[in-house]
This record gives structure tokens, sequence and C-alpha cells, in this order.
């Protein structure tokens, strides 16, 4: 199998997650950059990572990368590309770009000379003078950097987020990739009890249980490259196969969530039998204040309401005091928020001790970690 080049994209801030996920899949290999990681794998790790990888959107297929000053640079440089190793005669290659502080700043005029290049390399190939495009779908993308073109082709199609279990999603939804980088952060434990009081739609405890039962979150999607004839049936198969094999069934989960929206929980419900997990997240439709738990030592992953999008101010602030009052009363547990609120400790009653900047959407916000202590080695499995 052929050593190949791959970039595996993260929304900013998760960077360093990506990259653990990617070391834990066994591609050592990698350059972290602002919002992707570079790996090196082969066909089978194309399959493996987008199968595999919760934080990432998407998994790139590096063609190549070139100085680029002028359209015809542009066009030569990705000529030169050898296209027809991936491209066969019937391909669908759609070609979509961006540029950031580069002469070729015109993304459109970009897009044209990439696709008239890649057309005129596969007429020289394949002896042809028209391509229908009819066959597999090649996204091919021309991002242009301080004057650096990478051209990539998308392996995964829909991003990575769409899990195949949120069908329907309710207000301000969460995206799945963040929620799992969030479960990461925490370093929550399935023998520990988890809960989120803002719980919505579930993403936050959906991805918990899929982490806790080591349940890939691909494994129940479908992705560009599985169509593509350059890459073995058989390397998608063992890819899944392992998946299945390394997937738990453990039915002792401490995963509660709870919310005041019985629309959301509704959702929440349907999601989570969606992902086969109905069995082992529990909703509860309760306020935050009245939140409570038996458990010693567990953590509180959540997503609060934003002011600007789903209440007034106050309103908002009175959530977070009675978040605060609840996370209190939780004795020798950890509270992980995400929220756009810049001082929280004045509304928790306490300092973070991490912080973290991460991107909700297109919303900055920041991650605040409150951590609890450490259980003692003889109760740890409470």
């Amino acid at each position: 199998m052929a050593k190949l080049q791959l970039i595996a994209t993260a929304a900013f801030g998760l960077e360093s997650i990506v990259a653990r996920e990617l070391k834990k899949l066994g591609y050592f290999d990698q350059v972290v950059e602002n919002g992707k990681v570079t790996f090196v794998a082969d066909e089978l790790g194309i399959c493996r990572s987008n199968i595999w990888l919760r934080s990432s959107d998407r998994v790139l297929l590096k063609i190549g990368s070139f100085k680029a000053m002028t359209f015809e640079e542009l066009f030569q440089e990705t000529k030169k590309l050898p296209w027809e190793e991936w491209l066969p005669e019937d391909a669908n290659f759609p070609v979509q770009g961006k540029s950031i502080k580069s002469k070729l700043f015109s993304v459109s005029d970009c897009q044209a000379i990439v696709k008239k290049a890649i057309v005129e390399r596969l007429k020289e190939k394949y002896g042809r003078s028209w391509f229908e495009e009819t066959g597999p779908r090649y996204q091919i993308e021309v991002a242009l950097l301080n004057n650096e073109a990478t051209l990539t082709i998308d392996t995964s199609g829909l991003g990575l987020h769409k899990r195949g279990y949120r069908k329907l999603a309710g207000q301000a939804p969460l995206k799945e990739t963040l929620a799992a980088a969030m479960v990461q952060l925490s370093h929550w434990h399935k023998e520990r009890a988890l809960l989120d009081p803002f719980c919505g739609t579930g993403t936050i405890l959906i991805e918990a249980a899929m982490i806790a039962l080591n349940q890939a979150p691909g494994l129940k999607r479908s992705f560009d490259a599985e169509k593509w004839p350059c890459i073995s049936k058989g390397f998608w198969q063992e890819a899944f196969q392992e998946a299945l094999d390394l997937q738990e069934h453990s039915k002792d989960l401490h995963i509660y969530g709870s919310d005041i929206d019985p629309k959301a929980l509704s959702l929440a419900r349907t999601h989570a039998q969606e992902a086969g997990l109905s069995d082992l997240i529990h909703f509860q439709r309760l306020p935050v204040a009245e939140v409570r738990s038996r458990y010693n030592y567990g953590h509180i992953i959540t997503n609060p309401p934003y002011g600007e999008r789903l209440g007034q101010k106050d309103e908002i602030e009175q959530l977070y005091l009675e978040l605060g009052e609840t996370f209190n009363r939780l004795e020798n547990w950890s509270l992980h928020v995400i929220t756009n609120q810049q001082y929280p400790e004045r509304l928790m009653g306490r300092r973070w001790d991490k912080s973290r900047k991460l991107y909700n959407g297109r919303l900055e916000c920041h991650y605040y970690q409150f951590f609890g202590p450490r259980p003692p080695r003889e109760t740890s499995r409470t």
C-alpha cells in the first residue's frame, strides 16, 4: 500500500484533540497546524480515520502543494500532479476553493483554472476530449494560504459530524465533533457518573456513551471514498469489521441528562435510540436548580443557553447562578462548561482551573473547567 499524505481538518482549538485521536489509531507521523493535522497513512488509513475520528471535520487526501503567484503557475503546477492515479474516466470532480493572504484572491478564477488543468491532464492520460462526470464524487479543493496552493480531494463526503443518529435538530444544536472533544478534554471515565443539566437534544451524552463503549462514530454512515475504485472494498470491510470487533457492550454506565424543554428531551430520546444507546442514557425534565445525584466524584459537562440566541441576559445569568449552586452541592464533582460568558467565576462562585478558546459554530466561546478532587484509589470505581 502506498504512503499517502492525509489531512484531518478541525475547528479552531481542537487540533490537539484530533492529533491525539490519530495517535491512538497508530498514526504518529503528523504535523499539527491551525485548523488541520497532516498525517501519513495508506489506503486503509483513509478508511480507518474516517470511521474513527470523533473531533475532526473531514479527511482530505493531499495531492500536492506548490507556490502559485500567478494563474499560469497555478495551471501548470496543477497539471503536473498525478490526478489519473485517483480520478477514473467517469469521475465527478467539482472544485471548490479558498484564498487567504495570497495574490490569487479570486476564488472563482482559481477554481476554474484548477478544473481546466485537471481536465487537460486527464485528456492526455485517457486520450479523451470530453468527460461526462457520471461516476463517483471526488470533491477537489484548492486552498491558497500565503501564496502556497494545496490541492486535496475530500474522502469523507458529508462532514464527519454527521454520525447518522441526529436526523432531527433542536434549537442551537451543538456539533457532534465539538461535543466529543468536550468529553475527551474533561477526562471523564466511564466508571464515573456524567450529568448534563442543559442536555438539549442529548449530543454531549450520546457522544460520551459512544466514547465509553469505544463505538466508532462513523460506523453507521457512508463516505465518498467508499465508491472510489482505486481503494479496495476489502480495506473498507476490514476497517468496519475492526470497529465492530472493538466495540464494547457494557450496560454499567451512569449517564444522565436533564432539561426544561420537553421538545428537546423528546429529540434527545429519539437520537439516543437512533444511536442504539437509549437504554444507557437517562433523560428527565428538570430545571437546573433541582438537579441532584447520589454519585460521588462525577462530571458535569454542559452547554448552557447563550443570551444572544436563546434568552435575555438576566435570565441566562440566573441559570449560571443556579448551575453554580447545583455544582457546589455535588461533592467532589468536576464541571466543564462551554460558554460565551466572559467571567463565569463571578456566577459560579469559584475561579476556573483551566480555560480553552473554542468555537461553537462561528460563535467564539471558552471551555471552562472546574476540577474536583481525584477519588481515592479504593473508591475510584464508585
